[in-house]
């Protein structure tokens, strides 16, 4: 069991209508056919929404996402239209609602890993392998790739997990000239985002990326957030030490504390996770402002 602890309900707003409420967004159409993409202050673990919220986080993740849109426009369009709220619109949806292109969308999560850890050190342990490439003997949780692999997923549902799957099944999918395709723009899009990152000091260590074809022309277009805590592994490069699981900008202390004694949460069982404290609050809100200051090298207020 997993899912929502308390599902939100969806702001109304005149001339849109709601579509999707998801782990942090909320999608709604305008009248002329574009998506409207709000992100909340809603943080998930272990498949579960959890029903305290970290303030800022969805400013935080549009905000981040917009800035390497920019870093990454003269290797593939995106899909943002506008940052403007939408007439009717709640104040609070300021900072954190894009307009964006209505996209076909790839039903495949490409995702680019430089660095093994999380479920490419699982399958690595079990066969030498991510999705169906052999790696080296001898790699441990952190190790640095020789080279960025591409290691697709499908897309979950809300309170289900990704799956791995192998290239193979992702040309079976979407077909041999799109697959083909997806592979080198998400081994691009990393590379450049790697080496922007490794310039601030922090390692980017693996990172998922959504692409749909813009109609009428077809171009591939980059969707969704891009390059944020909640889709990558952002490690601090000094204190990088393969071998154990690294320090990370992200809701890593959202997770231990749910897993700690304190929360006495069963993550195995049908009770969903507790509320979180406010000391867990507080620092998750501080590593997603760290990560968007020293990447963007903006100060956030």
């Amino acid at each position: 069991m997993s899912g929502f602890v308390e599902k939100p309900e969806p702001t109304e707003v005149p001339g849109l209508v709601h579509l999707h409420t998801g782990k942090v967004r909320d999608l709604y159409r305008n009248e002329a056919g574009d998506l409207v993409m709000v992100a909340s202050d809603r943080v998930s673990a272990y498949d579960w929404v959890l029903p305290t919220e970290i303030p800022d986080k969805g400013r935080i993740l549009t905000q981040l996402s917009l800035w390497w849109f920019e870093q990454l426009a003269d290797l593939v369009p995106h899909h943002v239209i506008s940052t403007g709220l939408p007439p009717g619109a709640p104040a609070d949806w300021e900072g954190r609602a894009l307009v964006c292109a209505s996209l076909r969308m790839v039903p495949v999560e490409c995702v680019a890993r430089g660095y093994l850890t999380g479920s490419g050190l699982a399958e690595y342990r079990q066969t030498r392998t991510v999705c169906g490439l052999a790696l080296p003997e001898g790699l441990v949780d952190g190790s640095e790739l020789l080279a960025p692999i591409f290691t697709p997923a499908t897309k979950a549902e809300v309170g289900e997990h990704d799956e791995n799957v192998s290239y193979e099944e992702v040309a079976h999918r979407v077909g041999p000239d799109t697959a083909a395709r997806l592979r080198q723009v998400t081994l691009d899009v990393y590379s450049r985002a790697r080496d922007i990152a490794r310039e601030r000091g922090i390692i980017l260590a693996d990172t998922k990326f959504e692409f749909g074809f813009a109609e009428g022309d077809g171009d591939l277009v980059l969707a969704d957030e891009v390059l944020t805590p909640d889709s990558s592994r952002f490690w601090p490069a000094d204190r990088w030490q393969p071998g154990r699981a690294q320090p990370s900008y992200d809701k890593q202390f959202v997770r231990d504390w749910l897993t700690s004694p304190e929360s006495g949460w069963d993550r195995t069982g049908e009770q969903p996770p507790p509320a979180l404290p406010e000391r867990i609050v507080e620092a998750t809100r501080a590593r997603y402002v760290e990560a968007y200051e020293r990447l963007t090298g903006l100060t956030w207020s």
